[in-house]
């Protein structure tokens, strides 16, 4: 199964973010690609956090859920939606949530991001707690590609890398890993990072990212990447817009997991 993820630049105007989404799906599904991931926050990065509050839509419906499911039907692509910002529990917050769509259009999984990132070293300061209401339960689905493989893949976001123990319960073949790592935080941790969850769970990491200078003066980091089940990198980009492309084996993936057994040997 080829999977593509899109590494963007997105910048505060939400309907510049969906034709740039709009073209990498495209150049995906031109590819052969059967899922494209894109980002977290591909369809906003505000001037401020509480820019998510004013975009905000309700599970369900909305400009950016209507533009995944028809981007999904006109192309025949599996979209894992990056993230973006849906109804929460109070007006002050928004969840910050993952969906992923069928080719037919259907909204077939939703994960609220679990971990919300804080971090201050002096010079750059994130709560993301301010305006985001965290989810409670991991999420995992099944994905039949063409080739007749069924394929478990468990849904991450960003920060929630850092938290071993969501993939272990995520018992995933394939994980998902939108992200907009900082340029700090990314530069010393993400290959890491990304490298083993990949190892530790024998399984396929795909990691797409926001990469650039951002219009709201943000850098992240980049480094969109998918990572096979030894934790070698099968491809990657630096910085920019763009697609990383490769194929994922279900034969490699049994055949590492026949090798070392190590899912079987869990005691804890």
């Amino acid at each position: 199964m080829k999977v593509a993820a899109l590494q963007m630049v997105s910048g505060t105007g939400l309907q510049a973010n969906l034709e740039a989404a709009h073209a990498l799906l495209r150049e995906a599904a031109a590819a052969g690609a059967e899922l494209a991931v894109l980002p977290e926050y591909f369809c906003l990065m505000g001037h401020k956090d509480s820019d998510k509050i004013t975009a905000r839509e309700a599970y369900g419906d909305g400009a950016v859920q209507r533009f995944l499911a028809g981007a999904a039907r006109e192309l025949g692509l599996w979209i894992a939606g990056g993230t973006l910002p849906l109804v929460a529990s109070d007006a002050q917050r928004v969840r910050n949530t993952h969906l992923v769509y069928s080719p037919a259009g259907d909204c077939v999984a939703r994960y609220d991001k679990i971990h919300l990132f804080r971090f201050d070293n002096g010079r750059e300061q994130y709560d993301e707690s301010r305006v985001i209401e965290s989810g409670q339960a991991p999420v995992a689905f099944e994905l039949p590609s063409r080739d007749g493989h069924r394929w478990r893949v468990g849904l991450s976001v960003c920060y929630d890398l850092r938290f071993p123990e969501l993939y272990r319960a995520l018992a995933a073949d394939l994980l998902l890993v939108p992200s907009a790592f900082t340029w700090v935080t990314g530069q010393a941790h993400w290959e890491l990072l990304l490298r083993a969850r990949a190892v530790e769970n024998l399984a396929y990491v795909a990691a797409p990212a926001q990469g650039g200078m951002h219009e709201n003066g943000r850098r992240t980091w980049g480094h969109s990447m998918l990572v096979e089940p030894w934790g070698g990198v099968l491809a990657s980009r630096d910085e920019g817009a763009g697609m990383v492309l490769a194929e994922l084996d279900a034969a490699r993936l049994a055949q590492v997991r026949l090798q070392l057994p190590a899912l079987a040997h869990r005691v804890l």
